[in-house]
């Protein structure tokens, strides 16, 4: 039987730490190995417990959870982050992206959404909304001028590329492009190679601001 994802749980709040707990402990393929109350805290506990996820809360005490964020994927880039927030600013949001993180979970959506999402996160498939899409495109289409980078992909790369920033999962890509999720998968080890990326929010990041994706 495959070993169950290790979760860290970090929150200030007592009362959002249960809720989370609770959520994520009735899922029979993660368990939650450790909790923090702030950013020093998670360090801490990653550094001794070696977590597969880290739900991260954003402002807390002593150090928040974009500093932590930071701290934790320069020292550990395979360990997943996963920011826990009951904000939606796009300031957040892309300042999370920025400091490495693979997700962005609000705290008020439907708890039998987090089991899909985290799975997701946990197979390397990082979920991309509409709403995160919609969000990703105004960001960078309101900058003044688009930096036009020549771009390193072959054609089918570029196909995936632009797939991805739509939002679409592998298998959907699998199926648009009559290729196996397999063959995805490498061209998407590809593409985060040559663009020196980490996950599918970087990619889609990086694909808007260069205006490869229109």
């Amino acid at each position: 039987m495959k070993q169950p994802f290790r979760v860290i749980i970090v929150d200030d709040h007592d009362h959002a730490r249960e809720a989370i707990r609770e959520i994520v402990g009735s899922y029979e393929n993660f368990v939650i190995v450790g909790e923090a109350t702030n950013g020093e805290e998670a360090i801490f506990l990653t550094e001794e417990l070696m977590p597969d996820i880290i739900l991260m809360d954003i402002n807390m005490p002593h150090m928040d959870g974009l500093s932590a964020t930071k701290i934790i994927k320069t020292k550990y880039p395979y360990i997943k982050v996963i920011i826990v927030t009951v904000s939606d600013e796009v300031t957040n949001l892309f300042e999370a992206i920025k400091k490495g993180a693979q997700g962005y979970l609000l705290k008020n959506i439907n708890p039998t959404a987090w089991y899909e999402y985290l799975q997701a996160i946990a197979d390397d498939e990082i979920p991309m909304s509409e709403e995160l899409a919609f969000k990703l495109l105004q960001e960078f289409t309101s900058q003044k001028e688009k930096q036009m980078t020549k771009n390193p992909l072959s054609k089918r790369e570029q196909e995936v590329l632009e797939l991805v920033a739509k939002g679409h999962t592998n298998k959907q890509i699998s199926v648009d492009l009559s290729i196996s999720e397999h063959t995805v998968k490498n061209h998407l080890k590809n593409i985060m190679h040559k663009l020196h990326l980490e996950n599918r929010v970087q990619i889609t990041r990086y694909a808007y601001e260069k205006g490869w994706v229109e």
